[in-house]
């Protein structure tokens, strides 16, 4: 009877220790619709660019007469990018200049002013802010087409119309930044941290640059990125705010010379042009991504293993 009941509790044992395999299946089939989703969506994204990029290497012959996902019957990449740099004594290598100035020093300066408002809001406790931060919260949801004429209208009476700053001082303002920053910082950096500091001697300025803004670094990386790209895809601002091509950014410089062609009767000879410049255009918001990448992971990382 002792054998029989160490056999039995043997293998009941046994039995709580066997896999399930049908509760692991099911977790498979869950994750399988979302899997369609995640690549659904990467495929969404990265199709345009890869359509760019395929075309970018083919004359005007092979863009209309070619599958448009497949190289053409000549690769032309360089002489695209010669006609690009050519094109009418070389502006475009002067429009990616523009828009290297407007879109960083816009960027780093956003960057920079919603993070010391943002931790302004989280840390501090002063008379308006609630109301003050309700403003910010309301400012993201206004369009940026409905200021585009009263910010003209601002900057035509300062006298600051088709100038660089009536690209960067409206570029400086970003509500949503303020708000990511302000949440960011209300978690990431404590408020024992910071009385330390006090009570070793910091006044507020350091206690800020030296204590807070290094715990800070992911959420300032990653309203440097939305900032970057805001400001280089920028095309509305620019349009109204400009009148000399000299000033033009990549945006409305490629708009512009589309235009031009299409008027002139000979657009279907700059269409490979167009969309070389295209592809040039968004080559250093790629790089700048992957460079930043790692400042940011590195940066969440590090969050986590002091949390």
């Amino acid at each position: 009877m002792t054998a029989t009941m160490s056999s039995g509790g043997t293998a009941s044992a046994a039995g709580l220790h066997k896999p399930r395999p049908s509760r692991h299946r099911r977790g498979r089939d869950r994750s399988t619709p979302l899997s369609i989703i995640v690549w659904a969506l990467a495929l969404y994204f990265l199709l345009p660019l890869v359509w760019l990029a395929i075309a970018s290497t083919k004359n005007t012959g092979d863009l209309f007469s070619t599958f448009g996902f497949w190289f053409g019957d000549s690769f032309a990449l360089w002489d695209n990018i010669q006609s690009v740099f050519g094109y009418k004594d070389g502006i475009f290598g002067r429009w990616a200049l523009n828009t290297l100035l407007y879109a960083g020093v816009s960027a780093v300066g956003a960057s920079f002013l919603a993070t010391m408002a943002g931790y302004g809001f989280a840390k501090y406790r002063f008379f308006g802010s609630n109301a003050m931060f309700s403003i910010v919260l309301g400012a993201i949801m206004i369009p940026l087409t409905a200021l585009a004429l009263p910010t003209y209208l601002l900057f035509s009476s300062a006298g600051l119309t088709n100038t660089v700053w009536a690209i960067i001082v409206p570029s400086l303002v970003s509500p949503f930044g303020v708000f990511l920053m302000r949440v960011y910082a209300a978690d990431a950096v404590p408020d024992s941290l910071l009385e330390a500091a006090r009570v070793d001697g910091a006044g507020e300025l350091r206690t800020f640059v030296q204590v807070a803004f290094r715990l800070m670094v992911p959420g300032f990386i990653t309203v440097l990125l939305f900032a970057l790209v805001a400001t280089w895809n920028n095309y509305f601002l620019p349009l109204i705010m400009l009148n000399s091509s000299d000033l033009y950014p990549l945006t409305v410089g490629l708009a512009q010379m589309q235009s031009a062609g299409t008027s002139g009767g000979g657009g279907e000879v700059l269409f490979s042009t167009v969309i070389t410049g295209s592809f040039i255009s968004i080559v250093p918001l790629i790089v700048a991504f992957l460079f930043l990448q790692r400042y940011w992971q590195s940066g969440l990382s590090a969050g986590s293993v002091k949390g």
